[in-house]
C-alpha cells in the first residue's frame, strides 16, 4: 500500500467522480482507476460502488477513508516538522485573508514578516470570508485571517484582536456636524434606522455583522447599494449616497481621495473579533506561528500609533 494510493482514494471519495478526481490529481483517469483497483485487490474489499454517473463509498470504504485521512494528516505533520528543523531559514506558508482586511492590514504585516523571516515565502489567497472558511477547512490555506463567528465547525482559531467599528457618513451629514460639535458623544445604532445603508455583498462576514447590529437595534436597514469592495462603499458614502459601518483599521487608513466622515458609535461600541483560523487537528508550523506573532505585534503597534 502506497501513500499516493491513499491520497487517490481520498480524492475520489471527496469528488464522487473519477474524472474530476483525476483532473485535480493531475493524472490520467485510467491510471487513477488502475491504482484504485490495485489498492482494492490488496485490501480484499471494494471501497466504492461504481455506476455510470456517480461513485458511492461502501461500508468498508467509509471506514478506510477515516483511517486513510489520519495517515495522510500524520504524513503532512511529519513533513511540517521536518521543515521546522531548518530553524525557519526556509519554508512557505499560504495565508488566507478577506479583501478588506488584506488591503488595509497586510501591507503593514508582510514587510515586517519579510524582514524577520526573509527565507519564508508567503502566498496570499484573498476571498470572501465564507469561501475562506471552506478553503481553510479543506487545507488550501495554512492559516486565514477571519472574524468571529466562524460558520465552519471543522475550524479552530487563535484570537488576534478586537477591532472597534466606526460609522461612515457623508461630509455634510447632520451626524457628521454633530460629531464635530460634540466629539465625545457617539452615535447609537438606533439613530440610523431611517438612513440609507450601503453594505458589502453576500458572502462577506462584515455584511452579516452590519445587518445583525441593525436588527439588534430593532430595525431592518434600508439597503440602497451593495458592493464587494470596501473602498467603493466609502466613496459612495462620501458622494452622499448613504451611510455604512467600517472596521477601525479601514477608517484609519484613509487611502482614497473621496472620503466620508468617520464618526464613533456610542457605548457599548460594537467590534469585530479578528482571529487566525486553521483546520482542527492540524498543528501549526513554526512559520505559521511566526506569522501570527508578527501579525499580533504589528496590530499592537498600529493601535498605539
Amino acid at each position: 500500500m502506497e501513500l499516493r494510493q491513499l491520497q487517490y482514494a481520498l480524492m475520489i471519495a471527496a469528488e464522487r467522480n473519477f474524472s474530476r478526481a483525476a483532473e485535480k490529481l493531475h493524472i490520467a483517469q485510467p491510471s487513477l482507476s488502475q491504482q484504485l483497483s490495485k489498492l482494492e485487490k490488496e485490501l480484499g474489499v471494494l471501497l466504492f460502488q461504481r455506476n455510470t454517473s456517480t461513485v458511492q463509498l461502501t461500508h468498508a470504504g467509509r471506514e478506510f477513508m477515516k483511517r486513510a485521512q489520519r495517515i495522510v494528516d500524520e504524513m503532512d505533520l511529519l513533513r511540517v516538522e521536518m521543515e521546522d528543523i531548518s530553524q525557519l531559514r526556509k519554508g512557505r506558508i499560504t495565508v488566507g485573508s478577506m479583501p478588506t482586511t488584506g488591503s488595509h492590514l497586510l501591507p503593514h504585516v508582510l514587510p515586517a514578516f519579510r524582514d524577520g523571516y526573509p527565507g519564508i515565502d508567503v502566498t496570499l489567497l484573498e476571498d470572501t470570508s465564507q469561501n475562506l472558511e471552506r478553503l481553510t477547512a479543506g487545507g488550501k490555506t495554512d492559516i486565514s485571517l477571519l472574524s468571529l463567528p466562524l460558520g465552519e465547525p471543522t475550524l479552530d482559531y487563535e484570537w488576534i484582536a478586537d477591532e472597534p467599528i466606526d460609522l461612515a457618513v457623508p461630509p455634510n451629514h447632520p451626524l457628521a456636524l454633530r460629531s464635530e460639535a460634540f466629539p465625545a458623544a457617539g452615535i447609537t445604532m438606533r439613530e440610523l434606522e431611517h438612513e440609507p445603508f450601503i453594505i458589502l455583498k453576500q458572502g462577506q462576514g462584515f455584511r452579516k455583522m452590519v445587518l445583525d447590529l441593525c436588527r439588534e437595534a430593532g430595525y431592518e436597514p434600508q439597503v440602497v447599494f451593495e458592493s464587494s469592495n470596501m473602498e467603493t462603499l466609502q466613496s459612495l458614502v462620501a458622494a452622499g449616497m448613504g451611510v455604512t459601518l467600517v472596521p477601525r483599521f479601514v477608517s484609519r487608513s484613509r487611502r482614497s481621495e473621496l472620503l466620508p466622515v468617520y464618526v464613533p458609535l456610542a457605548d457599548p461600541v460594537p467590534y469585530r473579533t479578528l482571529v487566525i483560523a486553521y483546520r482542527k487537528g492540524r498543528s501549526l508550523s513554526k512559520a505559521a506561528e511566526a506569522f501570527i506573532g508578527t501579525l499580533r505585534s504589528t496590530m499592537q503597534r498600529l493601535e498605539r500609533s
